[in-house]
Formats: C-alpha cells, structure tokens, sequence
C-alpha cells in the first residue's frame, strides 16, 4: 500500500468535468480520478474546512460512525477494472474491523472529514499513475478518458469502449499538462 494525499482538484475547462487528483507521500506520482461534481465539492469542503449549514451524506456517515463508537482508520483505492476505480473504508468499532466498499470519490470526502489516511494498492498506482519529471511531464498512464474526448467516471460503463492508441492517450497527456500541482496551498479563486 502507498500513502497518498489530495494533491488538487481540477476542472476541465473543455468538458467541466472534475478529477481529485492523489500524490503519493514519498514520490513523485500521482493519481488522476475523474469524479462527479458534487463529490469534487464535498471533498473541497473539507480540505477547505468550511461546515454546511446541515450536514451533507458525508457528514451524516462521519456522525453515524461517531456515534456507533467507531473511527475510520483508513480508506484503501484497492483495484482498478475496466477503467473504474474501487476503493475500501475501514472502520474499527468495538474491538472489530468494518471493511465497507464505496467509491473512491466519496471514501476520499469521508477520509478528509475524518482526517483518514488514504492509501493506494501499489498495482493500481503502477497502472494508473502519472510521474512528473522536473519538467512536469506527464508519464504513460493506463486510464486516460476514451477517445471520445469524455472522461471515464466512476460510474461510466466502458463497454464497447474502443481499443486505446497514442493519439486517443494524447489527449489525457495534454491534459495533464496543463495541470499546476503546485497550487494546493495557494488560496482558491471563487467567484
């Protein structure tokens, strides 16, 4: 397992689609999710430390897990198929370990709520990462959005999804080009 952090969250300019974007604690990769837009706001919530007037479903699961005597421990990203991310959240309650699945996007909202270490399994940072050199380069990555030019979702079937090649994984790489992952401890901009 390798620890990683929220480095950012992004918004395509062409497309509004978001993706949270994971850096591991002792590398230099980093781990590109497209999510929905209400969990990219649950997860800024958090990471921005702002409270909702009532609680949000991320609010209500930290509250119950508090209240049946329990504390998430971690949340694991354990596998990666067919393009779809899965992750794990683990509960200690009562002298018991709780393994609950869940989609990355929302385990992450949870993790930072909670102050949760997030982890990744290593075979699904070696398929999905991206390694930045100096010159912040993107690395070859197994998950870029189809060729369509839509991103693949967590919950994006991909079905039918034609074969991927160089000019269809160009479009991810310049994406991630344009990305500045040295901005999360920059103020954000809010209109």
């Amino acid at each position: 397992m390798i620890r990683v952090v929220v480095d950012s969250i992004r918004v395509s300019l062409l497309t509004q689609s978001r993706v949270v974007v994971l850096r591991e604690t002792e590398g230099n990769r980093y781990l590109p999710i497209w999510i929905g837009q209400f969990e990219a706001d649950a997860i800024a919530m958090a990471i921005q430390g702002h409270e909702p007037q009532r609680p949000m479903t991320h609010d209500l699961l930290k509250a119950a897990i508090g209240e049946l005597d329990g504390f998430v421990r971690q949340i694991y990203i354990n596998d990666i198929r067919d393009n779809t991310f899965f992750a794990r959240i683990l509960i200690d309650q009562a002298g018991r370990t709780i393994e609950l699945d869940a989609r990355p996007s929302d385990a992450i909202a949870l993790a930072e709520r909670v102050q949760a270490p997030i982890f990744v399994a290593d075979h699904v940072l070696e398929q999905a990462g991206v390694l930045f050199d100096e010159e912040e380069q993107a690395g070859e990555t197994a998950t870029p959005p189809p060729p369509s030019g839509e991103p693949v979702t967590e919950e994006t079937s991909t079905e039918n999804e034609p074969e991927l090649n160089e000019d269809s994984l160009s479009i991810f790489r310049n994406f991630i080009n344009t990305l500045d992952l040295d901005d999360r401890d920059r103020p954000s901009e809010k209109s």
